[in-house]
């Protein structure tokens, strides 16, 4: 086992924050003197049925903990999930079925052992403890937070004050988030800054049960396609780790400069000293960012489908993406779609690729107007929402992703 001094290195790379650093050392110290493995948590509300690259930030964080010889805890919020987590949102959500929560949660168990190793995870449900809680149980738990704690929370403060309903049982999310650690008896939790009030949440709770506080380690939330927003399904901005491996790599190659880097830091299995070389030769320019971006979608291709996989990914993607010279860095439009489909020759307009729907239907009519590499010749066609790639003429290029 390395020492706690190296632990903390691994640790600490790509976090946003680590709750209280003090602990977590001395919780490694101990570890290491004891040579007894942490109790690593990190929960997922099977909301979803199919993992994207943003998901696997915690996944990676678990990885790096697991290889450090710590004992990893894949929670599985089946119980939680059917309440719904009430996070960023601006209006309650609408409980999951029993059914969705396991049918989604099987999902999740087949993707995640792409990173962590199946015989050394511990995957558990919360409905183990939960489920089983008494009503004064449930009670006694309340007990131990107030509502105003509730609404320092900014997603429940700003639905109080804009009178939006506000469920009962969403104050109880956060408490049987917390109330998990407790019935862990966790060391540490993983989750992204969103989760920050939660996982506080966990460490108050375990206090009131007596228990050490956990320590917390915060990862950012990972931007998607667009640079900007986080990675998101409904954004069309993802990168799917069952996309084909074609899909995937090209994806890759169109992240721009900067966030290819952070990609690389909290995605990319590469050792400290060859990511602090790597930002190194970017800055001093010994290293194009088109090569460190190939480098990158290879390594992840491979992670999910095989090198032999990655390798036919990038030569299909030479011979056919850049033989027709498509740049390696497409700007991106969100589009707001207000209706089922749209007017073509409107969007291309609303995008900024023409100058008027005239001009648009008179390319279009030209054969100079291409979707996702197929030439478009009706000038009355509609798409349906989605994400696309589009080309105008010869050198215009744009990717269309729907606006949340």
């Amino acid at each position: 086992m390395l020492s706690p001094e190296e632990q903390l290195v691994i640790i600490k790379r790509g976090t946003v924050d680590i709750i209280l650093e003090k602990e977590l050392i001395h919780k490694l110290e101990k570890s290491y003197t004891e040579n007894k493995p942490l109790r690593i948590k990190a929960g997922f509300d099977p909301t979803a049925p199919d993992i994207h690259l943003g998901h696997t930030v915690l996944l990676e964080k678990m990885r790096q903990f697991q290889e450090l010889g710590h004992e990893i805890i894949f929670l599985i919020g089946d119980f939680t999930g059917m309440i719904g987590d009430p996070t960023g949102k601006s209006e309650m959500r609408k409980p999951l079925t029993r059914q969705d929560v396991l049918n989604n949660a099987e999902t999740y168990k087949e993707q995640v052992f792409k990173i962590l190793v199946p015989e050394k995870t511990l995957i558990r449900f919360n409905s183990e403890w939960l489920m089983n809680l008494t009503a004064m149980e449930i009670v006694k738990l309340q007990a131990k937070q107030t509502v105003a704690r509730m609404l320092e929370r900014e997603d429940f403060k700003q639905r109080f004050n804009s009178r939006s309903p506000i469920g009962i049982h969403e104050f109880m999310y956060p408490l049987f988030q917390g109330y998990d650690s407790v019935a862990l008896c966790a060391d540490v939790e993983l989750g992204g800054t969103d989760q920050r009030f939660n996982l506080l949440m966990g460490r108050e709770l375990q206090q009131e049960y007596g228990q050490p506080p956990q320590a917390l380690v915060i990862m950012p939330l990972l931007e998607g396609l667009d640079g900007v927003k986080k990675m998101s399904k409904s954004l069309g901005n993802y990168v799917g780790i069952f996309d084909p491996p074609k899909d995937m790599y090209g994806k890759l190659l169109s992240v721009n400069d900067t966030l290819m880097v952070k990609y690389y830091e909290l995605l990319s299995h590469i050792s400290n000293e060859a990511l602090h070389d790597l930002k190194e030769g970017l800055r001093s320019g010994t290293l194009h960012p088109k090569k460190a971006k190939e480098d990158l979608a290879l390594e992840l291709v491979e992670r999910y489908w095989g090198k032999d996989a990655a390798l036919r990914a990038k030569e299909e993607f030479d011979k056919i993406f850049r033989e027709k010279g498509i740049p390696d860095e497409i700007p991106v439009f969100e589009l707001h779609w207000d209706e089922e489909s749209l007017w073509l020759p409107q969007i291309l307009k609303t995008a900024g690729l023409v100058k008027s729907t005239g001009e648009a239907m008179r390319l279009t009519k030209q054969g100079a107007i291409s979707i996702d590499e197929q030439k478009v010749s009706d000038p009355d066609i509609k798409i349906t929402k989605g994400n696309y790639l589009i080309k105008a003429g010869k050198r215009k290029f744009l990717r269309i992703i729907p606006k949340e």
